[in-house]
C-alpha cells in the first residue's frame, strides 16, 4: 500500500487575492517539501491557467492525473476548480455557495467550460462567479463527465459556505436540490473540524475532507487528506474511491488546522475589535457600534447539532491539528511567516529532516532543537499533545496562538488522535 497525502482545492496566481508566485512548478516544489503527493491544479475554468495546464502537464496514462512534462517526482495533479454560484433561493434572497469540482480529462474540462461559459465570465477570475444555482452547477458538471467529483468549499464560513450565517440553507437538499444525490463529500474549511462536524448526523453520509484553499504557496497543506491507496494503482477513480467510500478503508485521516486559528470561528465585528463565543453568549448585535455580528462557524454548528460535543460517529475518519511549520518558527522568532530569517530556518529544517509533516508530525525533538532552537522544538511538541492556547478568530480575523507559554490542553473536548504519519 502507498500513503497518498492531498489537497484538492488550490488556487493559482490568476485567482483574487492570491500570490503572482504561483506556477505549476512552484507548486511541485512546494508540494514535495511539504510531503505533498496529490495536489489540484486549481482555477481550471480560467483561459489563460487551463492554456499553463495543458503546455506543462501531461497525463500519466489513462490514470486520470496529471504530472509535469519530463518530471521525474511522484506528485500527481488532478484537474481542479472552485466555482461561485450566485442566484435567488426559494426565500428570494440571494445565495452564493463556492463549490469545488474535480475532473479525470482536459476534453472533460473543456466541455465544462464552455457550458460554463454561458453563466459569467470565465477570464475575469480563477474562482469565477457565475449566476446559476448550485444545482444547476452540479447537473452542468455531471452532463460534462459523470466521473466528476463536486464537493462544498469550506462548508461553514459566513459569506459562501453552504451552511455560512448568510447562505440561509439548514442542508444540503435545500442547497443542492435535485442534484444533492451527486454530493458525496464537503470540506470543513479552517474554521471547523471533524469533531464539530461529527455533531450533526445530517452530514454522516458524507466523506469530511480538509484542503488548504492555498492562495499563496507557502499556505498549500495547511489542511490535507491522508489517503491509502494500493502501491501502483494512484488513478483518479482510486483517489475518488478511497475518499468516499467506507468500505474501502482507504480514507486513513485529515490533516487539520486548529479551527480557534480559523478566522470564522467565533461571531465578532472586525471593526469594532469585538468576538464573543457563542457557546457563552448569544449576541447577534455589536454592542460596539450596534451592527450586526458576522455569525462564525462555531455559531451555525450549534445551530443545526443534534449531537452532543464530543460525539464520535462510528467509523469516523481520525483527524490530526497541526499548526504549519512557517507559522510555529514565525511565532518563536517573532516574524511573519514570509521574513528571510523564516524561510532560511525552514529550508534547513526541511533539508535536514525531509518533508514538513515529517517535521511536524515525527521527527526527533532533539535534532529539531540542533537544527533551530529550544522554542521551534517545545511549540512543536505542545502541538503533538494538543497543548497550546488560541484566541479564536471571528469576522475575517485569524486566531491568535499561544504555543509556548501555556502547557494545557486547548480543549477537553479534543481526543489526541495518532501523529501525521502514524496512521499504517
Amino acid at each position: 500500500m502507498m500513503e497518498v497525502i492531498a489537497d484538492l482545492h488550490i488556487h493559482s496566481r490568476y485567482a483574487m487575492a492570491c500570490s503572482g508566485r504561483i506556477t505549476l512548478q512552484g507548486m511541485e516544489a512546494t508540494a514535495l517539501g511539504k510531503g505533498i503527493n496529490l495536489i489540484s491544479t486549481g482555477d481550471f475554468t480560467h483561459p489563460e491557467w487551463l492554456s499553463e495546464i495543458k503546455k506543462t502537464l501531461e497525463p500519466c496514462g489513462d490514470a486520470g492525473l496529471f504530472k509535469i512534462r519530463g518530471s521525474e517526482s511522484k506528485l500527481r495533479f488532478v484537474l481542479g476548480s472552485e466555482v461561485s454560484t450566485i442566484f435567488t433561493g426559494k426565500d428570494n434572497t440571494s445565495k452564493k455557495i463556492h463549490n469545488c469540482v474535480l475532473m479525470p480529462s482536459i476534453e472533460s474540462v473543456e466541455a465544462l467550460n464552455a457550458e460554463l461559459s454561458r453563466f459569467g465570465s470565465l477570464s475575469s477570475d480563477g474562482r469565477p462567479a457565475l449566476s446559476m444555482s448550485a444545482a444547476e452547477l452540479v447537473e452542468k458538471v455531471f452532463n460534462a463527465d459523470r466521473n466528476a467529483f463536486v464537493f462544498p468549499a469550506h462548508a461553514w464560513t459566513p459569506y459562501f459556505g453552504v451552511f455560512g450565517s448568510f447562505s440561509g440553507f439548514d442542508s444540503m437538499k435545500d442547497a443542492y436540490q435535485d442534484q444533492e444525490k451527486h454530493i458525496r463529500a464537503l470540506e470543513t474549511g479552517l474554521s471547523s473540524d471533524p469533531i464539530m462536524n461529527w455533531r450533526v448526523s445530517a452530514l454522516d453520509k458524507y466523506a469530511l475532507i480538509s484542503n488548504s484553499d492555498m492562495h499563496s504557496l507557502e499556505k498549500m497543506g495547511r489542511e490535507a487528506n491522508v489517503l491509502e491507496i494500493k502501491e501502483n494503482e494512484m488513478t483518479y477513480d482510486s483517489i475518488i474511491k478511497a475518499i468516499t467510500e467506507k468500505d474501502a478503508h482507504g480514507f486513513k485521516q485529515t490533516i487539520e488546522f486548529y479551527p480557534e486559528e480559523g478566522k470564522y470561528h467565533y461571531d465578532g465585528h472586525r471593526q469594532c475589535n469585538f468576538s464573543v463565543n457563542p457557546d457563552t453568549n448569544k449576541l447577534t448585535k455589536c454592542p460596539v457600534c450596534g451592527k450586526r455580528l458576522v455569525i462564525g462557524v462555531l455559531h451555525r454548528v450549534n445551530d443545526l447539532a443534534d449531537r452532543p460535543v464530543g460525539y464520535r460517529p462510528k467509523g469516523a475518519v481520525p483527524y490530526v491539528h497541526m499548526v504549519p511549520l512557517r507559522e510555529v518558527i514565525a511565532y518563536v522568532l517573532k516574524k511573519t511567516t514570509y521574513s528571510p530569517v523564516v524561510t532560511a530556518m525552514y529550508d534547513g529544517l526541511v533539508s535536514a529532516l525531509g518533508s514538513e509533516f515529517n517535521i511536524l508530525g515525527t521527527a526527533d525533538l532533539d535534532r529539531i532543537t540542533e537544527l533551530s532552537n529550544d522554542m521551534v522544538s517545545t511549540a512543536i511538541h505542545n502541538i503533538r499533545e494538543d497543548k497550546i492556547n488560541i484566541t479564536p478568530g471571528y469576522d475575517g480575523v485569524f486566531g491568535k496562538l499561544n504555543l509556548i507559554e501555556s502547557g494545557s490542553k486547548l480543549t477537553e473536548t479534543v481526543k489526541k488522535q495518532k501523529s501525521i504519519l502514524e496512521f499504517k
